[in-house]
């Protein structure tokens, strides 16, 4: 039980002296002079909203590349041709015979 009460004024000592610490810092007092104050991440409140918005812009961002990825690893040749509508424009233009054709299409269907 002894313990548990250490550890937990402790605990609560290491956080009074960190904020302590960081109101310090923020009176201008800490850090060499420069504080963080008002006037730091656009001033008064504006930096806390553009960090919101920045995070939204780069989930957004993933999301996008995401979906862009498995599509275009899905897709393939992307065309929407099927085989058989390539054989037969093959077969049309003449790049492949009859025979060829038709052992072609045996194999398709």
């Amino acid at each position: 039980m002894k313990r548990i009460i250490q550890f937990i004024m402790g605990s609560i000592f290491g956080l009074i002296i960190s904020t302590a610490r960081n109101v310090f810092a923020q009176w201008g007092g800490g850090y060499g002079g420069w504080g963080h104050g008002p006037g730091m991440m656009g001033g008064y409140g504006f930096g806390g909203i553009f960090m919101v918005i920045f995070w939204i812009v780069v989930v957004i961002g993933i999301v996008f590349l995401i979906r862009w990825l498995v599509q275009s690893t899905r897709g393939g040749g992307g065309s929407g041709e099927s085989a058989l509508d390539i054989l037969k424009r093959r077969y049309a233009a003449g790049e492949i015979n009859k025979k060829e054709f038709e052992q072609k299409k045996k194999d398709l269907l």
